[in-house]
């Protein structure tokens, strides 16, 4: 079969490095795609918040399936135009997709349908938000209401960074009309990880490989929040109970909260979580893949994954068994100088080839584009280079060992990608169930 993948990341770049290795792929089109994806696949430009383009676009390639990579397009309702047409998509509706393209019916959905997450509330102007936001101790998050390309939460350490930030958002416009609205939230204490689920429209989930993100700019998470600065995915990352605890308290509930108000989710959801000493509570929903989460996630991958997403929009996801590898992934993004504020791009890289063609390395390319002969930056996020080995040290020495291959002026990459994993199997008991967990992805 012919498939479309909307997108232009390192996530979309995943994508069709994976679907390449299907056997039911003929022929694999992009929009807009980069640099690399054009190297895998054929590529056309795109605007990605008009949906009747892209089903035009999918219709012109007689794509049989259309597989979204970032959020924008779903939140425009590009799986409501195909499915009118009639046309298989890999996503949610507009209607489901506010879980991501509105933090405030995410937060009042989550209050709704009982599911763990941090107090909050919601603000609707400067005085309203300065006020609420008082409310709360600190540090105290503030988050933009509308999609913002993961850089609309601040996690505020004073009272004067936290008026600043309202200020900026709501009255300065920085972020556009995403900041109109905010969501006023404490900060919960423990530690980050990103859980993904396929989601059919029999109620029907796969879990896949679990994930953690490296979000800050900086290491040891200082600096501002960006769409992603790296991230890996180990089966250490939970344990059984924690997985079944996961898919009880927040998964099937948001899944059913959907159901009943009207709108039935299909396609990925990203539960982006804070396991405290009260369980995991919900810090955001995703309507899709994250970004660098499914470059590791999808390195270690083992399952035809054209099976796995037609049996999720057959609505059979219960007969499909996913493999995964047992060993982990790491993926540390490189990116331009000025990132996340105003990247400078039309950099000379090299040294990329080189560094690919080392053992267990795929370099997934984001912001890049080939010009008069040569490879330059055209965006914030450059590269995710992604490495899988039989243990987490192993791939960590082999994904920076590629890093160090790689230049380009003002190149910045956090170094402690993968540290907080060190530090758990370190302190973890020995027989610490890392394969064959139940409910997901089996490690083979």
């Amino acid at each position: 079969m012919n498939v479309l993948v909307l997108g232009s990341g390192g996530r979309e770049h995943a994508l069709v490095y994976k679907l390449r290795e299907s056997r039911h792929t003929e022929e694999i089109f992009s929009a807009p795609g980069n640099a690399g994806i054009a190297t895998e696949a054929e590529c056309y430009p795109i605007d990605l918040t008009h949906p009747a383009e892209m089903l035009a676009l999918a219709e012109e390639l007689n794509a049989r399936l259309t597989v979204v990579g970032p959020e924008a397009p779903l939140a425009a309702g590009v799986v409501d135009e195909f499915q009118k047409a009639g046309r298989l998509i890999m996503g949610p509706t507009k209607a489901a997709a506010r879980l991501e393209s509105s933090k405030v019916f995410a937060k009042q959905f989550m209050q709704r349908h009982e599911i763990p997450t941090a107090r909050f509330a919601v603000a609707e102007s400067v005085e309203e938000a300065v006020k609420a936001a008082a409310g709360f101790g600190l540090p105290v998050v503030i988050k933009a209401d509308g999609l913002a390309g993961g850089k609309g939460v601040v996690v505020a350490h004073t009272r004067e960074e936290a008026e600043k930030t309202i200020e900026a958002f709501m009255r300065q416009k920085t972020l556009g009309e995403s900041g109109e609205r905010l969501v006023i939230e404490e900060c919960v204490a423990g530690e980050e990880m990103s859980f993904i689920v396929l989601a059919d429209p029999r109620g029907g989930i796969l879990p896949l490989p679990p994930a953690q993100d490296y979000k800050a700019l900086l290491e040891d998470d200082a600096g501002p929040n960006t769409g992603g600065m790296g991230a890996y995915s180990d089966d250490a990352l939970v344990t059984p109970a924690l997985r079944q605890a996961i898919i009880r308290r927040v998964v099937l509930p948001t899944l059913q909260g959907m159901e009943a108000e009207g709108a039935p989710y299909q396609g990925f959801l990203y539960c982006g979580l804070m396991l405290t000493s009260d369980g995991p509570k919900v810090l955001e929903y995703n309507v899709r893949l994250g970004d660098p989460e499914t470059q590791p996630m999808l390195m270690r991958l083992r399952s035809d994954w054209v099976e796995i997403l037609m049996a999720s929009l057959e609505g059979n996801l219960g007969s499909i068994e996913g493999r995964s590898s047992p060993n982990p992934a790491v993926c540390v993004v490189m990116a331009s100088k000025g990132y996340p504020g105003q990247p400078e791009t039309g950099q000379v890289i090299e040294g990329y080839e080189t560094a690919e063609s080392q053992g267990g390395i795929k370099i997934f390319h984001a912001g890049t584009v080939f010009r008069e002969g040569h490879l330059l930056t055209s965006g914030g996020r450059v590269f995710g280079v992604t490495a899988i080995a039989a243990d987490l040290p192993s791939a960590l020495d082999r994904a920076y060992a590629a890093v160090r291959k790689i230049r380009f002026e003002g190149m910045q990459y956090r170094r402690d990608i993968g540290a907080k994993g060190l530090r758990r199997s370190r302190r973890a008991p020995e027989g610490l169930p890392s394969s064959a967990l139940p409910g997901g992805m089996q490690s083979s």
